[in-house]
């Protein structure tokens, strides 16, 4: 399974926001529409990421509060990033070993989407039911007359 399959399945809605843009204005935008993530981008390229984790971070080291600090002190310019034809099982490894939930997708320059940590797991979990509901019938219609292997 590639990324393709889980953006085909998710959609493609893109928040994005500029590293010129207040931590306030980025914080704001992802609670009003309950995301975790944001993409950064300046002159139509992916510069970098903000996540909840960032976010959290900057307003730590600031006393509680975002005062005016930009999206730019504080997104991660250099984001695990990956395309429609990564493996699942890469993305997978990828996030695990880097500790990331948010990941973007890219098409030669040109951002196609963002897949999260969620995504990827629920992917995995309807793929396995999916799987075993086959196996069930499968098992179910087993011809008349055949018997299964014997276990050791």
């Amino acid at each position: 399974m590639k990324v393709s399959d889980i953006l085909r399945v998710k959609g493609g809605t893109l928040f994005t926001i500029t590293p010129e843009d207040t931590l306030a204005d980025a914080a704001k935008l992802m609670a009003e529409k309950d995301i975790g993530s944001l993409v950064v981008i300046s002159h139509g390229r992916v510069v970098g990421m903000l996540t909840f984790r960032e976010v959290i971070q900057a307003a730590v080291k600031n006393g509680g509060s975002f005062g005016t600090t930009s999206v730019y002190r504080a997104m991660d310019s250099g984001p695990l990033i990956c395309t429609m034809e990564t493996e699942m099982d890469q993305v997978r490894h990828m996030m695990l070993e880097r500790h990331a939930r948010y990941m973007p997708v890219m098409n030669n320059s040109m951002l196609m989407g963002v897949i999260s940590f969620y995504d990827v797991a629920k992917t995995v979990v309807d793929s396995q039911n999916f799987e075993n509901k086959m196996l069930k019938a499968y098992i179910r219609d087993w011809p008349e007359g055949e018997e299964a292997a014997p276990t050791p």
